[in-house]
Parts: C-alpha cells; structure tokens; sequence
C-alpha cells in the first residue's frame, strides 16, 4: 500500500518503478476539468517550482508523453478516480480520470500526495529540481457521500483566512462537508442587512471565560467577529473549487442569547428582562431561549432568507439541540401558545417550531437538517438528523425513514482529549484517542440494509469553548481528523478488524505533509511545551465512553 491518506480502494505498482516530471511536462485539462488543472498549476505547481505548460500536439500529431492528462471518464462513479502514473508497457503521460470534475479532483489530491510531503509546501524549496511520481495505478472512490467537519466559529471565532485554510486541508483529506455553526450564546457571526444589530451587538462579548465553565480564569477583553456577506460569498466559492459544500447552522430556538442581547422582543420578555441580556461570556446551556412568537418567527424567515441567498446548499442545519424549556413552562405567553396550537407540552412546541422552518425550507427548495433532539415531540416530516447524542438518535431517524448523519460525541467530538495525561491541554470529555477514531465505525450494525441507506455519511465535530486560537483547533483536530477521513472515505473491514498498525505507518508519512502545510498537530508522544496548557482546568470524563 502507498502513503495514501485516506487509504486507496485498489492500488498495484511496478517495484522502485519512478515517472519523472520536469519543467517540460505539460498539463492537458481536458472539458470539466479545467478547475482541477488550475489547482494543480496554483498550488503543486508552486510548491515544485513546475510551471505545467499547456499540452500542444508535437508536429507528427501525437501527443508528447511528458505530460498530465486529466479526464472525466464514465465508467467511474461520480467522486471515483483513477490515476495511471505508468502505462503497461512503461510509457505514456500521467493520467488522472474521474467520474466527474470532484473525482478528477480528489485524484488530484492523491498525486500530490504520492509527490511527497514538500509538495505540501507553498514554494519549492530547491528550485530547479525534477521531481518522481511513483509507478502506480490507483483506483479508488468514496464509501459515503456527506464526508464533514463541523467547525464552531461562534464559541471562538476564527477569521476568514483561517476557516479557507481548513478548506484547503479538508480538501487534502477528500473531506466534502463544511458545517459552519455560525451563531450561538456567545456570538453571532454572519452579517444579516435586515438586521444590522446582530453584528453591531451579538458578534462580540465583553470577556470570555478561559477552560471549562467551572474555571475561575476569565479573558478580560472583548472577544468577537463576524463574516460580512461578501466574506460568505468568497468562503462558499473557495469551497465550491475544492468540491465542498458549506452547510450554514443558525441556531434555533435554543443556543440564541446572542440574538436576543441584540433583538430583546425575541426573547420571552414576561418571564425575565430580556432588555438587561448582553451575550453571554461563559459556556454551556444558556437558559434564555427564544419565544415562539409570530414576531419570532417572521425574524428568523428573515434571517433564512439572507441565508438562502449566500449558501447554495440543499441542506440548512437548524440546531435545535439543547433548547431547556424552563422559560416556556414559566410564560403564559407561552402556555397560551401551546394550548392555541392544541399541543401537548413544550417538546411538542419544539417540533412545531422546528416543523414550520422544515415546511418552510422545503418551500424554496431545501433541506432542514438538525441535531438530534429534533426528534422530541415528533420528527417533522422531511428533517435530517445530525445524531450526536450516540447512534440512538441516527438509528430512531433512519428507522422512520429519514436521512442521517452520524456524529456521536463519544466516538467524533474532537474537542473530546486524546491522551489520560495531565500534559493535554484544558481535557475535556472522554479520551479518544487517534486509534480509537480509526476504529469508528459510522453504521451500527443493528440497521438493516434498508435503514442504513439513509446515513447519508459522517462528520466531525470541533467545539471551541476551550480553543482560543487556530493552533489550539489544530492540535485538537488533528491528526485526528486523518483517521476519521479514512473512515469516512474508505472500504474499511469492521472495527476491530482495522488494520490500525498499517494507518501508523502510512502517517508517519503523512506527519511530513501536515508539517509542510504548517498544522501544529498533537505529535505522537504527547504534546510540545508551548501546546500545553498549565492551570486552567477542563471536565475530563473517566472510563469508556457508552455505545448508545
């Protein structure tokens, strides 16, 4: 097997054997894939100092084999590839052949990988050199097809040119689903015109507490930040080049203090002062929800439609997770609500509230999808599930007949530590280590055939309560995140099966790569001195996570 990461479907190679490329090899991007041929000239082509001409027929007519050619060919599933670094007979140019502009993409990344982790860099280190491409065939496509990373920029925000970096390193790991939690408790983070104070007041807060929630170590400067219409734009079209489809959350009707700092008739004014609300400084399950107003809903459908109009795809993610219904149950308000709309109680108003975005969005076209609690109170008719909880929720969902995707926290949060040592820094959760990611196994077996047709694939899942910067979400993600790309993407034997020995051995290569990408990485032996954290405390949880 190649250094691949994720590993390859099928790969054969002839012994030692080496293609060379030099300044003379050309680049023939044949129709649809023009934009992988960019890619490469952009960034293999800066890293190897390889200028990759355009292919011109030689004066007999053929085409010279110094060359690359990339082709979509039908006989590959739609994200499939086949790269073809040698004919049968030892010659001819390089291929690189997808089932559609995706597939010649994601075989892109593979060749750039069989390069070599300087490949990996942003210019050649010595100029002028050739370069070898081993003597391979690889044939390869992916297992699911929602293959995400869920990035909380709301908690801590992470600038544009961070959140386009990780676009680029979930497009090295043929990840294809950016879930960007955009709003929460502690902050806003997406310009809305019609609604100029959620930016002006819910993008920042005034400090910020520093590890857990228990910690008594705050930040005491404003923290905040926000992406303006033209940063979504440029966000979603960085990603659309790279074959990744941004999946927006705004957060209702939990998880909204923010919102209601900045708009107090959102909030349920006859229980508490929502007019004395800031955004909230400190972590965990704020306790101010939003009212289930008319006025409360006619803002979000604004909200949604600004939305609409910066991301493109089919799915919105709702949240809907961790709403506490104390507010509910205190406002009459509230309980006339429940009783105007003949329902039961206030899990029943959650799926109310949850089922008029889901007809809402359908109207125009899309998709609600939300955290697991949707399912409380009756799964509107047409969401997806983002099963965090374990795998009861995916398993309940997929079982009526709708679409999942699998994320439990004890097996993907990788804000989750890695190690049971007092170096990891600010630990939080279960210890789940880089094997214990290899080994996830995102389809319980209990489905049948049928149910398990709806886990539309699996994500990861970063919260940054305790991660301030972009290093600290490095560390945290990977190499992680490298493991549970080749989960998502790979034919994998069952769990214990897993060949994790293999993996270590194909990362000690791809340690190279994450290195000249510049990711400060958890090294295998623990941490380095400036990645710890000393003093401030986390909430490590002992033992074996369960596997619900």
């Amino acid at each position: 097997m190649v250094d691949v990461i994720p590993a390859p479907a099928r790969c054969s190679w002839i012994a030692d054997g080496r293609t060379r490329l030099d300044a003379d090899t050309a680049l023939e991007a044949r129709p649809g894939t023009e934009g992988a041929g960019r890619w490469l000239r952009a960034t293999v082509g800066a890293a190897t100092g390889l200028p990759f001409p355009e292919a011109r027929e030689s004066r007999d007519g053929e085409s010279r084999d110094n060359r690359i050619v990339l082709s979509i060919e039908t006989d590959l599933p739609a994200e499939g590839y086949r790269l073809v670094g040698v004919n049968a007979d030892g010659e001819g140019p390089i291929r690189i052949q997808g089932g559609s502009a995706a597939g010649v993409f994601w075989g892109a990344q593979t060749f750039r990988q069989l390069l070599g982790p300087d490949a990996f860099r942003r210019a050649p280190l010595r100029p002028g050199q050739d370069w070898d491409l081993p003597q391979v065939t690889v044939e390869d496509a992916p297992r699911f097809a929602w293959r995400g990373l869920m990035l909380d920029v709301a908690r801590h925000f992470m600038p544009k040119e961070g959140v386009l970096r990780y676009l680029d390193l979930m497009a090295a790991h043929k990840l294809n689903v950016l879930h960007l939690h955009l709003t929460d408790d502690q902050g806003w983070r997406i310009e809305i015109e019609r609604y100029p104070r959620l930016t002006e007041v819910a993008s920042w807060r005034a400090r910020t507490k520093f590890g857990h929630r228990a910690s008594p170590l705050w930040e005491e400067k404003p923290h905040g930040g926000y992406y303006t219409r033209d940063d979504i734009r440029e966000i979603v079209a960085y990603a659309a080049e790279r074959h990744i489809t941004v999946v927006p959350e705004i957060d209702v009707p939990g998880h909204s203090q923010a919102a209601i700092a900045a708009y107090p008739e959102l909030g349920n004014t006859d229980v508490i002062d929502t007019t004395a609300l800031t955004v909230w400084d400190n972590w965990g399950i704020s306790p101010n929800v939003l009212a289930p107003t008319d006025t409360t809903l006619r803002f979000y459908e604004g909200v949604f439609e600004e939305v609409l109009e910066l991301f493109p795809s089919r799915f919105v993610h709702i949240g809907g997770d961790e709403c506490p219904k104390e507010q509910w149950r205190a406002s009459p308000a509230v309980q006339a609500r429940i009783k105007e709309l003949g329902l039961a109680d206030e899990n029943e108003l959650q799926a109310w509230f949850v089922g008029h975005f889901d007809k809402w969005l359908s109207a125009r076209g899309r998709r609600l999808i939300g955290w697991d609690e949707i399912l409380e109170g009756g799964l509107a008719e047409g969401a997806a599930v983002s099963s965090w909880r374990g795998y009861a929720g995916g398993v309940a969902a997929a079982r009526a007949g709708h679409d999942v995707v699998m994320c439990p926290e004890q097996h993907v949060y990788l804000d989750h530590r890695q190690a049971p040592g007092a170096d990891e820094p600010v630990p939080i959760g279960y210890v789940r280590t880089l094997e214990d990611v290899y080994r996830f196994e995102p389809v319980p077996p209990r489905l049948t055939d049928e149910e398990a047709r709806h886990v539309l694939g699996t994500q990861a899942n970063v919260w940054t309560e305790v991660m301030e910067d972009t290093a600290r979400v490095d560390y945290q993600a990977f190499p992680r995140l490298a493991a549970f790309a080749e989960v998502a993407w790979s034919p994998l034997p069952a769990p214990r099966e897993r060949d994790f020995t293999g993996f270590e051995h194909r990362m000690a290569a791809h340690y190279g790569r994450l290195d000249a990408l510049g990711v400060a990485f958890r090294p295998p032996a623990g941490p380095r001195p400036w990645q710890r954290r000393p003093g401030v405390p986390g909430r490590p949880v002992e033992g074996a996570p369960p596997n619900r």
